[in-house]
């Protein structure tokens, strides 16, 4: 069951203790990950001893920077004019043949 408090997440388990996730992550913020991984809970990288070598920031900021942004423009998204439905049913007209199938007409 969750509680809203001010936009807080608190839970509550079954033998009725509160837990408040919020508190807990920013609690751990700053403890290593478990596995090989070599951040901590924030995103920070993690050098010999669990000292920051980089901070969450730096490495955000140079994934950023080195990402490729001709590969969005690669293959643009052709855009079509709005064209009220009547007029876009008028130019192609669709009819049913004997087997139930929509064929264009004069196909």
């Amino acid at each position: 069951m969750v509680q809203k408090i001010k936009g807080a997440k608190i839970y509550k388990t079954m033998q009725g203790k509160q837990v408040d996730m919020d508190l807990l992550r920013k609690r751990n913020e700053m403890t290593p990950a478990v596995g090989n991984a070599k951040i901590n809970a924030r995103g920070d990288e993690l050098g010999p001893g669990g000292k920051v070598i980089r901070s969450r920031e730096d490495v955000l900021k140079d994934y950023y920077e080195n990402a490729n942004p001709q590969l969005a423009d690669e293959h643009p998204v052709k855009r079509k004019e709005f064209m009220p439905p009547e007029q876009a049913v008028a130019e192609e007209e669709w009819v049913e043949d004997e087997d139930g199938n929509f064929v264009k007409k004069g196909e």
